[in-house]
């Protein structure tokens, strides 16, 4: 390890085995303590990064994208990912892994990337702040091919009774939340019960509130819930062909979705030329179909696109 600036630097040689650091963190997290403390200045990084085209053909699958010459807006934070995973279960993280919630994201993608490309990814955590219900961090990936800043995604997790520190950062920068389309639906979606394994397997994120209604249960859920990164993938990939190259893509998680469900996704484009999204519970589609914007009770997703 180097010191750069004033982060340390740790350098991965591979892919990092996930399953026992969630293990470890979730024996951690029965314990005592933790909480409060500093974020670790700290980037975990991985150099020559190939894309391996039948794992990106299972995650076009799995998401609801076309295999084609550019990688899908979402597919860069499955190359992030692990990495975050790296940095949240360490022992010098402040905040349990197992149970953290989704609560935003913000994706830029500076120009289309080949999946022929060889990527550098690289992963830091920042903004440790107060929520409402506990605490929250932003989990920053960047994604760089030959020298060139090529895609970056903020993740923002909510840690639900954990503390942070007032002086970490500022909830000031949060993700705006957009607003929400109105109209009827575009698309209705049937998610079944193993919707959350089938993304874990692609993604890496097996996280148990995801994976079986008795783990979601543990950590406070009736019931296994849908991704977050997954029903923003399933979400904008309806709108495939139809993006520029370069865009940003704001998310919003509210209402979590239970599974198996049914969502309705809306889609409206804006005047400028953007896109704005919802998913909402399906039983709620009679509410909106006049116009009006969908009841905030039943939404689970807002999304804008823009260029």
């Amino acid at each position: 390890m180097a010191a750069v600036t004033d982060r340390e630097i740790t350098e991965l040689s591979g892919p990092p085995a996930l399953g026992p650091r969630y293990a470890r963190a979730a024996a951690r997290a029965v314990l005592p303590g933790g909480s409060g403390r500093a974020l670790p200045a700290r980037e975990i990084v991985r150099r020559g990064v190939p894309v391996d085209p039948a794992h990106l053909a299972e995650y076009a699958h799995v998401c609801g994208f076309r295999v084609s010459d550019a990688l899908p807006v979402t597919y860069p934070h499955v190359l992030t990912f692990p990495l975050q995973v790296v940095l949240m279960a360490d022992r010098s993280f402040p905040l349990a892994l197992p149970g953290m919630v989704h609560l935003a994201n913000r994706i830029t993608v500076h120009r289309r990337t080949s999946p022929a490309d060889t990527l550098d990814v690289r992963v830091r955590a920042e903004r440790f702040v107060p929520h409402p219900k506990g605490a929250q961090v932003d989990l920053v990936g960047v994604v760089e091919s030959a020298g060139e800043t090529v895609w970056e995604g903020r993740s923002t997790y909510l840690s639900r009774g954990a503390t942070a520190p007032e002086a970490e950062g500022d909830t000031s920068a949060d993700i705006p939340e957009p607003e929400a389309p109105a109209g009827p639906a575009n698309a209705r979606w049937s998610l079944p019960g193993d919707t959350g394994r089938r993304y874990a397997a692609v993604s890496g994120d097996v996280n148990p509130i995801h994976l079986h209604p008795l783990t979601a249960k543990a950590m406070g859920f009736p019931r296994a819930i849908a991704h977050g990164m997954w029903t923003a993938a399933h979400a904008v990939a309806s709108l495939e062909g139809r993006l520029p190259d370069a865009l940003t893509y704001d998310v919003v998680f509210r209402k979590p979705v239970l599974l198996p469900a049914r969502a309705d996704l809306v889609t409206t484009r804006d005047d400028d030329g953007g896109w704005r999204l919802a998913l909402r519970g399906a039983e709620d589609a009679s509410r909106s179909a006049g116009g009006a914007s969908p009841g905030a009770d039943k939404l689970h997703l807002i999304g804008r696109v823009s260029g």
